[in-house]
């Protein structure tokens, strides 16, 4: 799956990471829908760092669609609440 983080570029993420990521994703939009935003600041920390470790960089100039759109680390909680689908950030 080919994932973008707005404003850094795109990374390949195979399909065998997506559980993990769909459990650091579950635990961003519980602290979204709490409002808590200290959780919800260390959970977009930790799912971008989590991205960023198994997936494998594209270079900056491929033109592979992004199958999911990650928001930037400095995010506001009221930015990625507008990014959420019925899913999350990360469909299941």
């Amino acid at each position: 799956m080919i994932v973008r983080i707005m404003g850094e570029g795109q990374l390949d993420v195979a399909d065998g990471d997506l559980a993990a990521l769909n459990a650091l994703d579950d635990r961003l939009e519980a602290a979204i829908d709490s409002g808590d935003e200290s959780t919800f600041r260390t959970a977009l920390k930790e799912l971008l760092e989590n991205v960023r470790t198994v997936g494998k960089p594209l270079p900056p100039d491929s033109l592979e669609p992004s199958e999911l759109i990650l928001p930037p680390v400095d995010a506001a909680i009221d930015e990625v609440r507008q990014m959420l689908g019925d899913e999350g950030l990360i469909p299941d």
